[in-house]
């Protein structure tokens, strides 16, 4: 079982940045990687970044390439998001989720921070 909590999120305007954090605790033993996820009012939840910790390579989604940035810290099992230039359509719920190397998915996911961005 792991918990997974974000915060950091909050309203900015366009334009603005913000700094996201989440943090995994319980049986994180076999933490493979760690990714943000975000889901926008009436849309699907899709992919933002995720970094695995071996090699500890990063990927990003083409929409926010060159404004977020994604680290972490694996002996906390932590990760960031840096968000810059934000755009109103980066207004969504942001997810941290937690793939492991038993079942090589991101089985584990935490509640959500609200990130707007106003115009």
């Amino acid at each position: 079982q792991v918990q997974l909590v974000e915060s950091g999120g909050g309203l900015v305007q366009a334009g603005g940045s913000l700094r996201l954090s989440c943090a995994a605790s319980g049986r994180t033993f076999s933490n493979y990687a760690m990714g943000w996820f975000r889901q926008a009012p009436g849309k699907e939840r899709e992919f933002v970044a995720v970094i695995s910790w071996r090699p500890g390579n990063t990927r990003y989604a083409d929409s926010v390439k060159g404004r977020f940035t994604i680290s972490g810290d694996n002996s906390k099992n932590a990760i960031y998001l840096q968000m810059n230039s934000l755009k109103p359509e980066d207004t969504a719920v942001y997810y941290c989720a937690l793939k492991t190397s038993i079942t090589g998915s991101f089985g584990s996911w935490g509640q959500g921070t609200q990130v707007t961005v106003s115009s």
